[in-house]
């Protein structure tokens, strides 16, 4: 059995909102959305289970927003290696993350003067 139900929507001009909705479906592309009903159904049932996902899970926006930005940070990675992929600096980097990195000389004698230091506030 067959059922339909029938609604009007209103659109008032004058409200931002109800215009941009309005120019949305005057401009809609007429070959994937059939009709004003289609694209009123795909958009209502789109935002209602966006809406239920959320209030599921109020992180699920950020974790979305954290994958994209991970993902642009790895294109941008594989982009740089493949423009810069001789050998040397593939090697470099590699180089840079296997071996531990020593203290130089200035350092160490920073270190031992902060060490020396404390120690002396330690005295108190």
């Amino acid at each position: 059995m067959k059922k339909t139900v029938c609604t009007n929507i209103r659109f008032n001009l004058n409200n931002e909102a109800d215009r941009k909705a309005w120019e949305f479906l005057q401009s809609m592309d007429r070959k994937k959305y059939k009709s004003y009903s289609k694209a009123v159904i795909c958009a209502l049932c789109e935002y209602f289970e966006r809406e239920q996902k959320l209030s599921n899970d109020p992180y699920l926006e950020t974790r979305e927003k954290e994958d994209a930005f991970l993902n642009r940070i790895l294109q941008t990675i594989e982009t740089g290696l493949h423009k810069n992929s001789s050998s040397t600096t593939l090697g470099n980097l590699i180089q840079l993350l296997q071996q531990p990195q020593t203290k130089t000389e200035q350092e160490k004698s920073e270190s031992s003067v902060s060490d020396a230091a404390l120690d002396f506030a330690d005295s108190f």
